[in-house]
């Protein structure tokens, strides 16, 4: 039996190159997910769990099942244990021959260094666009300019948090959270 696993790494992916892919090669049990790979993956799991002696695990590229070397390596394990095979659509792979087991375990330490090469990659993305003065997220509902003094108020006792909240238009739980962030800082940002 074939059995398929697609994944994406987010909501806003799609898996149908995927799917499709996997339907063109006979695969007609699918498991999809979309999220992080980083996590339980329960449809990933539930794929594992239906595969026995003779089976085998079709995924259009190894890095859609694993995140780094030793989870792919567990997998495995985990499928030959359970007597099945894992096949990957687009790398060239048979892990029923020693080479093949080798070439599986380089393949997995590539797809391990891209993924550490993009994480990099975003890393320094990001830090140039901090230092360029970009900020994430949404506005603060309370403006800057007026933290630093709602935290002097708070802390003299002349008002409480739902009095200032109220006085500033925002919810409690907001001008907690905007305390907390200035104090835990020791400044605001």
């Amino acid at each position: 039996m074939l059995v398929g696993y697609a994944r994406v790494s987010t909501q806003d992916q799609d898996t149908a190159l995927q799917r499709d892919a996997l339907e063109r090669h006979g695969v007609r049990r699918v498991f999809v997910e979309s999220g992080s790979g980083v996590g339980p993956r329960p449809e990933l799991q539930r794929a594992l769990a239906l595969l026995g002696t003779g089976d085998t695990l079709v995924v259009w590229k190894l890095d859609r099942i694993a995140r780094s070397l030793p989870d792919l390596l567990a997998i495995q394990g985990r499928l030959k244990g359970a007597g099945a095979c894992i096949r990957s659509l687009t790398e060239p792979l048979d892990t029923t021959s020693p080479f093949g087991e080798f070439t599986f375990q380089v393949l997995g330490a590539v797809a391990q260094l891209e993924r550490s090469m993009i994480r990099e990659r975003v890393m320094a993305g990001q830090a140039a666009a901090r230092a360029r003065g970009k900020v994430w997220g949404r506005a603060r509902t309370i403006p800057d300019e007026d933290v630093a003094h709602i935290v002097a108020m708070w802390r003299s006792g002349v008002l409480s948090q739902a009095q200032l909240a109220d006085l500033w238009g925002v919810t409690v739980s907001c001008l907690r959270d905007t305390i907390h962030r200035f104090e835990r800082r020791g400044r605001w940002r």
